[in-house]
């Protein structure tokens, strides 16, 4: 049975800043849960000291590795969960994650936190995902 998705948006502005408020999801037969991805090395070292560009192109690298071990891709993705010690600063360079997102044709649930600081410091934005196959 194919996945099926439908967007669910009682107001257009969300869909215009590239996610949706709802999605339902119905005839998958897997379901991934991501952990938080941070710009970590593949040795498991923190990369990027106080670059948030650098670091959010890495995260997105890592989650779209996690996504891919298991046989998806960002495509896939039906929630996204973004953690920040820098609301602002993302902002600034949110256009690396709506690109990357929009280029796959995604535009999953989001909500975006700001949080006191993340597990390893220096590290200043975490994803975490759903994703449906």
């Amino acid at each position: 049975m194919a996945v099926e998705r439908t967007a669910v948006n009682p107001w257009p502005w969300s869909a215009q800043m590239g996610y949706d408020q709802g999605e339902i999801v119905s005839g998958h037969t897997r379901t991934l849960y991501c952990s938080g991805q941070t710009a970590m090395s593949g040795a498991g070292e923190p990369q990027h000291p106080d670059d948030m560009a650098a670091q959010l192109a890495l995260t997105l690298d890592n989650l779209e590795a996690v996504l891919a071990e298991a046989g998806m891709s960002l495509a896939d993705l039906v929630r996204l969960n973004v953690y920040t010690t820098d609301v602002d600063l993302l902002f600034e360079h949110y256009g690396v994650l709506a690109g990357r997102l929009g280029a796959a044709g995604a535009a999953p649930t989001t909500t975006m936190l700001g949080v006191t600081r993340l597990a390893i410091p220096g590290l200043m934005v975490e994803l975490e995902g759903t994703a449906v196959g």
